[in-house]
């Protein structure tokens, strides 16, 4: 595949576009100096629009559009579900969980961990998130990204690497947080309309002239298998999403991990001007994540006609934009790189807040706010040199990137989610219980996946989520009733907390439920 003119000048305007966007929205007014506020929380201003458009943003990248489709192709719609009850979790955040945060000033997780736990499990997971972020989210985005950049431009793949880690580093190394979240709303817009392109004209492809419906439903009726929500047993994909477990199991132990623990997606919320603000935003993420699907898988079903027999599935999006006609190609591919550069800004910005809020701003020199923003900018540019130099390593014999990462991540997730859950919502659970419930997460988490390696036992990986979650909550229980409570170490409110919602919030809730009730329906 080569572009045309065309679409190098497409491409190149949309990173000049988008560089000069991100300097002019993250300027000072006279006088004023960039202080941790400014830089980190965006000046804790973000409107509603900012916050719905970056969450997707820093979410939709080359492990969702590369990887999902991927997916699509290998497993079929059944894939979605990671997006469609994304959105239930999103509006469960936006209630019970951003009311609590924001009403306590946080602005990170491990800072949560300190006010309700203490310091202990603050450096803990300060430090597991930073390893993840570096070595997990930041590597995957830019081996899947330079994927896509090297099979559409013909480029070196790991040159293609470099290049994208450095441009998302660059464009918001002066503005931070605002950088990255006031520009993701083109981001995100030319996200939607590039994967509407390749949807629309692969099925228009399929419909052969008769249109877009028609090619949906030849492909509907000639791979009904790649149309199923719930797998079935004997499916050889069962594995990957077993069944009822993707509505009731250990999907939503996922979900709350990822979209209400998960630094570099709850930081967009708590830059927010207030909780009406915050909650908007994710009401407007929501209704976002009911659409990606048709953006992220159905050109990987749509490949299992246009392009059988591929060698890997994560080749599957990239071939499925050599159909593009010149021009459209060009901004689909600007589309893709825009989808890379936003989530890879969000992961770098979030790795400097963390590193320099949690650790450095906690040294005994007392750094001021400028040292602070300086030390952030400095930690952003570490972390991209080292996951560039750790990609090629890491995940270079992984087939399917987005599983890779479900997989691995899978380790911690249950005692993070079992950490958050009792911290808002059980003031009896104490430090002793939380520490229990983190390790015997990975620890238990590392048996099952030796079990399934050596055939001992062969259990789903989202199953033993489900299993390793409950497991981590008793124990956590179970300890923190046979220790002494943590007297001086629990500094979260949440006796003067309202947690009821706006009518418009709570329409916008039933509609989403709705729509999830339909498509679950539909495609059973």
């Amino acid at each position: 595949m080569e572009l045309s003119s065309l679409d190098i000048g497409i491409v190149l305007a949309y990173l000049a576009g988008i560089f000069i966007l991100a300097q002019w929205v993250s300027r000072e007014k006279g006088g004023h100096q960039k202080d941790a506020k400014d830089y980190f929380l965006a000046s804790k201003s973000l409107p509603w629009w900012a916050i719905g458009a970056s969450l997707i943003a820093a979410n939709i990248s080359a492990e969702q559009i590369i990887g999902m489709s991927g997916s699509g192709y290998a497993i079929g719609l059944a894939i979605a579900s990671y997006e469609w009850t994304a959105a239930l979790a999103l509006l469960v955040v936006g209630k019970f969980f951003l009311p609590v945060f924001l009403r306590n000033g946080i602005y990170t997780m491990p800072q949560f961990l300190e006010q309700r736990y203490g310091t202990r499990i603050r450096t803990l997971m300060a430090v597991f998130w930073l390893l993840l972020y570096v070595f997990v989210n930041l590597t995957s985005i830019m081996w899947l990204g330079s994927i896509a950049v090297s099979q559409v431009t013909g480029m070196d793949q790991m040159l293609a690497l470099t290049l994208l880690g450095v441009f998302a580093l660059v464009y918001q190394l002066y503005g931070g947080l605002k950088a990255v979240a006031l520009t993701d709303i083109v981001q995100v817009s030319l996200l939607i309309l590039g994967g509407l392109l390749v949807a629309g004209l692969t099925l228009n492809q399929l419909g052969d002239g008769a249109g877009i419906v028609a090619g949906f439903q030849k492909l509907w009726s000639q791979h009904p298998e790649h149309f199923e929500m719930i797998l079935s047993k004997d499916n050889p994909f069962y594995k990957d999403l077993p069944g009822l477990s993707v509505l009731i199991g250990g999907m939503w132990v996922m979900h709350f991990s990822y979209w209400g623990f998960n630094q570099y997606i709850i930081q967009r919320a708590l830059a927010a001007k207030d909780i009406g603000e915050a909650q908007k935003g994710m009401l407007f993420a929501a209704f976002l994540k009911l659409l990606m699907p048709v953006i992220v898988v159905l050109p990987g079903i749509a490949a299992v006609m246009l392009a059988p027999g591929l060698d890997k599935p994560d080749q599957a999006y990239p071939t499925m934009m050599r159909l593009l006609p010149t021009g459209i190609l060009g901004l689909v591919f600007a589309a893709l790189v825009a989808a890379i550069v936003a989530s890879l800004a969000s992961k770098i910005n979030s790795v400097a807040t963390i590193f320099t809020l949690d650790f450095y701003a906690k040294s005994k020199s007392r750094p001021s706010e400028a040292k602070q923003v300086k030390v952030g900018r400095i930690a952003a540019a570490i972390a991209v040199l080292l996951g560039i130099l750790a990609a090629r390593p890491l995940l270079g014999s992984f087939d399917q990137g987005f599983q890779f990462i479900q997989e691995f991540t899978g380790f911690f997730t249950p005692g993070i989610v079992v950490l958050f859950l009792l911290g808002l919502f059980w003031k009896r659970a104490n430090e002793a219980g939380a520490l229990a419930a983190a390790l015997g997460s990975v620890l238990l988490s590392a048996a099952f996946f030796w079990a399934q390696k050596t055939g001992v036992y062969l259990l789903p990986f989202m199953d033993r989520v489900g299993i390793v979650f409950i497991a981590a909550l008793v124990l956590a229980v179970v300890v923190s009733l046979m220790t002494a409570r943590a007297e001086g170490k629990d500094f979260i409110r949440t006796d003067d907390i309202d947690y009821r919602t706006p009518g418009m919030f709570n329409i916008g809730a039933v509609g989403v439920i709705i729509i999830l009730f339909a498509l679950y329906t539909i495609f059973w």
